[in-house]
């Protein structure tokens, strides 16, 4: 699904708040009764699914970068003191 599919109102959404906007749609699902609904209901669930993903995606490139520069911080000061 591309981005432009994703509803906006979700994209300032912490992961947090997502989940538990997942866990709703899928209690109503649960105890959905007409099939019409249950179709919207399932789309709307896929869609916040992909921007879970998304969001996921986007905090380990984060923590990736983070991690890396704090390893060479790291390194580069280990380096420094067996100069000394």
């Amino acid at each position: 699904m591309k981005d432009k599919d994703l509803p906006n109102d979700y994209e300032p959404s912490s992961l947090e708040e997502l989940t538990l906007e997942a866990n709703k749609i899928i209690e109503d699902l649960e105890n959905q009764k007409d099939l019409q609904n249950s179709i919207e209901k399932y789309q709307d669930l896929i869609k916040l699914n992909n921007i879970i993903e998304k969001k996921f995606k986007k905090k380990v490139i984060d923590i990736n970068k983070t991690t890396k520069e704090k390893i060479s911080k790291i390194t580069f000061n280990i380096n420094a003191k067996k100069t000394k």
